[in-house]
């Protein structure tokens, strides 16, 4: 049988689904799949697609016929192509059209908007889920909503995320760079956008100031909220600090006390992934996919109540044994998760099961 050929489709490229497509590519490459990956070239910059051994080829994030044809072009050839978040799909479907080739659809995440922009958005889904031949999603919620949209074939699939490869990591340095040598730390990651709730986190902040020592909260992370943020912190004079996009939080994150998750929707975030995987105990909102990630591994707190985040937070300060036994459900928890090499061979049955007809004339 010929090698199987696959392209890995991106627009955007959150950080999630970057990481998700490199882990991917690495090992389908690795069991001897020919993969491409189509992205804007600033995505392979940040994450180096062919270091993987993956072929990459820059298409930009546009539905424009220039941006439309390099996407067709760069699917010329192959038996199975896999696109990651929902534009890329409507793109890819667009671009595949006439086509015989079969479809993939990872629904990394999901999006929320108002008004009109509300309606575009559930076309937009609606596009992409019938256009794909499978969609898979990494929570329950959002293969229920694949079907809502119309997909003919909805599946769930977790996306892990890549576990770091172990290093010397000296705590108390880590804990010295974000100022907190005497004091308890709290960290949130993640994008600064409103669906990520930092907004709420502040307003929790309010309330543990009061503590002696002051629990300072660091959050990682770049986005367009950042300005508002920055100008709450200062002038509600909260023990907060913004650090930025930054290399090794998975290291800063082992130093903390406390991981915080305030966001409106996950599916299986990486803060969560990483958080339990170091035994750093988690306090997250009960949304989207975290309850069946983390089972009962964290404390869940309802979206957008910033008085059960804090109250959660500061009991949890004052019971190291209580941290403690979380720490180690947490270790237990992540352990019972699926591993790249389960995740690279799920997707990889499908791809086979969907080339299949393809290579034996029977086209579906």
């Amino acid at each position: 049988m010929s090698q199987l050929r696959t392209v890995q489709v991106l627009g955007g490229g959150s950080a999630g689904s970057s990481a998700h497509v490199g882990s991917l590519a690495a090992g389908l490459v690795a069991r001897g799949v020919r993969v491409t990956v189509c992205a804007p070239s600033a995505v392979d910059r940040a994450h180096d697609f062919t270091a993987t051994g993956a072929r990459f080829l820059p298409v930009p994030r546009r539905s424009d016929p220039a941006a439309v044809a390099a996407l067709r072009a760069a699917c010329a050839g192959a038996d199975v192509v896999h696109a990651h978040g929902l534009h890329a799909a409507a793109r890819t479907a667009l671009a595949l059209s006439g086509r015989a080739v079969p479809l993939v659809m990872t629904w990394h995440t999901r999006r929320y908007a108002e008004g009109a922009r509300r309606q575009i958005l559930h076309l937009l889904e609606r596009r992409a889920a019938r256009a794909a031949a499978v969609v898979l999603a990494p929570s329950s919620d959002l293969v229920d909503r694949a079907r809502e949209r119309g997909a003919r074939d909805a599946r769930f699939a977790p996306v892990v995320v890549p576990s770091p490869r172990p290093a010397a990591f000296d705590e108390g340095k880590a804990r010295a760079e974000l100022g907190a040598v005497e004091r308890p730390l709290l960290m949130a990651v993640g994008s600064l956008v409103p669906h990520h709730g930092f907004d709420v986190l502040l307003d929790a902040a309010r309330v543990w100031r009061c503590l002696d020592p002051v629990p300072l909260l660091v959050i990682a992370g770049e986005g367009r909220d950042r300005g508002a943020l920055q100008r709450r912190i200062r002038d509600e004079e909260l023990p907060v600090t913004l650090i930025g996009s930054r290399d090794g939080v998975g290291e800063l994150l082992g130093a903390a006390d406390l991981a915080l998750l305030p966001s409106r929707w996950e599916a299986r975030s990486p803060l969560a992934q990483e958080a339990l995987r170091a035994g750093v105990p988690l306090v997250a909102t009960a949304v989207g996919g975290v309850p069946e990630l983390v089972g009962r591994a964290a404390e869940l707190v309802p979206y957008g109540d910033a008085e059960a985040l804090a109250r959660t937070v500061v009991r949890l300060l004052g019971d190291p044994a209580e941290r403690a036994r979380l720490a180690e459900a947490g270790r237990v928890q992540a352990a019972c998760w699926p591993t790249e090499d389960d995740t690279i061979a799920h997707v990889l049955s499908v791809y086979d099961e969907l080339a299949q007809p393809l290579a034996t004339g029977r086209v579906r």
